[in-house]
């Protein structure tokens, strides 16, 4: 196989387009210091501005000592390095190769903006692996395909320009050009799979059969093309099952479907959601216990990162949900002439209060004034009943949220907002009111924050509540 050339990497990178930022996964060791390096010689020829990124992800002592060399290198190559901590906490029974997977794709999601690169260092050695732990796990033919040349990475993308290259062309380079490198001890610890195969399994096939690496990536390549006609025939059916709720699944339109496409469908769908596509067994399940439940039924099924749930006809994915705040907890809010926010409890994001300008409120207009208040937020009470502004009777919150097609699982979740022991408002459903108020309003009220929009997935009317005084909320 011919030396390692970085040139080679600049005219992979060539055809990509309106790149603002070129990444650099680096963890300091052989394969990512060589990218990092070829990268660095040819940052005039590379599509965007050269930045580097190392991930600690705490699991072993010397972790900040590699990220103090992480950044060493980087300055001496006048590269920008960013350094993310990533606290993983694997729960009993999880693989730690799997939650650090994760964590890492949650991470480089998150850096990534919409014209950003992320390169990543794996190479033909590493796709032979991945292609041999697909087959042990009994994967599909995604997972066959293995690792692939490029992909969606956040909003971003996630290239891998060194899948042609070996493992021991990346060392021949590395040693030509001095580069220093860590030794992670944890690659020689052959209780991980990955690790096992590396130095037990592959260096005997690979004796049998020395071209293994380059006929391993040409099968993977194959599946590649067949995962891709599965994907393109799922993402036609996905397009004509969409259900009530934003981003969810008709879970009638779906059942009709001959179940191969189904499970199709569902990969496809649950990647597109931005979770961990479920196993066989998690999939079979999805099919038989969620599909077939009763309208009325509350099913779930659960791995690591998400969620299924129903909700009459539409079917959910979701991020799990947190266990809900108390009915007991009462959360005291002064809100008055001015804006404020109140962080919530579980991750449930925060509420806003946005005072009413008077006048044409872009100019020379003023807060009305309505002096403070302290309202109170409470979770999860049964027995309550609110009057929507344009309903003429009152209505129980079971009613209610019925009506609006609010999933039961969600309910415990929603703020209520009391003045007094009046109820005044729902966030993100409706305003409450006991009789008509025909006074100016008062502000608006908002329900924000990243759990609330990832994990609702409703068609929430939000509460921009026309405040009148002195029952607060809307007309």
């Amino acid at each position: 196989m011919p030396p390692f050339d970085p040139s080679h990497l600049a005219a992979l990178l060539a055809p990509f387009r309106n790149v603002s930022r070129c990444w650099i996964a680096f963890s300091g060791g052989l394969d990512s210091s060589v990218l990092l390096s070829a990268a660095a010689s040819i940052r005039e020829r590379l599509p965007g501005t050269l930045q580097a990124v190392h991930l600690d992800h705490g699991l072993h002592p010397d972790s900040a000592a590699w990220a103090a060399h992480c950044q060493f290198r980087c300055a001496a190559l006048a590269i920008p390095l960013t350094i993310r901590h990533l606290h993983l906490q694997p729960r009993p029974g999880e693989s730690i190769e799997a939650v650090a997977r994760e964590a890492r794709y949650r991470a480089f999601s998150s850096l990534l903006g919409p014209d950003d690169l992320l390169l990543t260092a794996h190479h033909r050695d590493d796709q032979a692996e991945t292609l041999l732990l697909a087959l042990l796990r009994g994967s599909g033919v995604q997972g066959l395909a293995a690792m692939p040349f490029e992909m969606p990475c956040g909003p971003g993308r996630l290239v891998r320009p060194l899948l042609d290259a070996t493992r021991e062309t990346l060392a021949a380079y590395a040693e030509t050009q001095g580069l220093d490198w860590l030794d992670d001890p944890s690659n020689r610890v052959t209780s991980l799979d990955r690790n096992y195969l590396r130095h037990r399994v592959l260096p005997v096939l690979h004796e049998r059969w020395p071209a293994l690496a380059t006929t391993f990536t040409r099968s993977a390549s194959h599946c590649a093309e067949a995962a891709h006609l599965t994907d393109r025939l799922a993402a036609q059916t996905l397009d004509g099952l969409g259900g009530a709720h934003f981003g969810t699944l008709d879970i009638p339109s779906l059942a009709r479907i001959d179940r191969v496409l189904q499970k199709a469908v569902l990969r496809l769908w649950i990647r597109r959601r931005g979770f961990v596509v479920p196993d066989t067994r998690h999939l079979g399940r999805i099919l038989d216990e969620v599909l077939t439940a009763r309208a009325d039924a509350n099913p779930l099924i659960a791995w690591s990162g998400c969620e299924i749930r129903r909700y009459r006809r539409d079917l959910f994915a979701l991020p799990p949900l947190p266990v809900p705040p108390s009915p007991a907890s009462v959360i005291n809010w002064s809100v008055g002439e001015e804006t404020t926010s109140l962080e919530l409890p579980s991750g449930l994001g925060r509420l806003e209060w946005h005072p009413v300008i008077k006048g044409d409120g872009v100019s020379g207009g003023k807060v009305a004034e309505s002096g403070q208040k302290t309202l109170k937020v409470r979770f999860g009470l049964t027995g309550l009943s609110c009057r929507r502004p344009a309903d003429s009777h009152t209505r129980s919150l079971k009613k209610l949220y019925q009506t609006l097609g609010i999933p039961v699982w969600w309910r415990p979740y929603i703020p209520l907002v009391f003045d007094g022991d009046t109820l005044i408002a729902i966030a993100d459903v409706c305003h409450c009111r006991e009789r008509d108020a025909g006074v100016e309003p008062m502000g608006e009220l908002r329900w924000r924050g990243t759990f609330r929009e990832e994990s609702a997935s409703l068609d929430a009317v939000t509460l921009s509540g026309k405040m009148p005084d002195p029952g607060f909320l809307p007309a």
